[in-house]
């Protein structure tokens, strides 16, 4: 008997920060190797508008994004996301303890944010971010507190990849 593979979807924060520092390209390329094999097997998926957000820099980064793992990148902007996507930033819009300028850019097309949650909304999986549940966020809108809010499981890189029994 088979049983459904996990799967999560990694917000730019993810990449960005590990290719910057813990898992630098110079010393992890097992890493990135492993995220890749991830990525072939189902388990992790990230949303287009991660990659335009990676697209921005001019690194290894993005030369892995284009290389290694473009595919893994799933278009947001489907019926179905498209309507969980409406639902989250109608949320946010209502929520009275985020200032107006961290609505706006939540809200902004361009941001991955809502579109990585509304991704998971729509496939149940599980948000992999480096940002952190504040209830007293007034200047930006944490990936975690969405999450909460919608009952969407997220964790940071390292719970990730516990789950996925990931192994240098």
């Amino acid at each position: 008997m088979t049983s459904q593979l996990p799967q999560y979807v990694i917000d730019a924060n993810i990449f960005i920060q590990a290719a910057r520092s813990y898992y630098s390209f110079e010393f992890a390329q097992p890493f990135w190797n492993k995220l890749r094999d991830f990525g072939k097997e189902g388990r992790i998926v990230s949303v287009d508008k991660v990659l335009d957000e990676i697209m921005e820099g001019n690194d290894q980064l993005k030369n892995w994004a284009n290389s290694d793992f473009k595919e893994y990148f799933k278009k947001a902007e489907t019926r179905e996301i498209t309507e969980h996507y409406r639902e989250i930033v109608l949320w946010a819009e209502a929520d009275l303890r985020y200032d107006d300028s961290a609505k706006r850019t939540f809200m902004e097309r361009t941001e991955a944010d809502a579109w990585v949650v509304a991704y998971a909304k729509t496939y149940n999986c599980t948000v992999v971010t480096s940002e952190v549940n504040n209830l007293f966020a007034k200047i930006t809108i944490p990936i975690p507190n969405v999450c909460a809010a919608f009952n969407i499981p997220y964790c940071d890189t390292f719970g990730m990849l516990k789950a996925l029994n990931f192994k240098f």
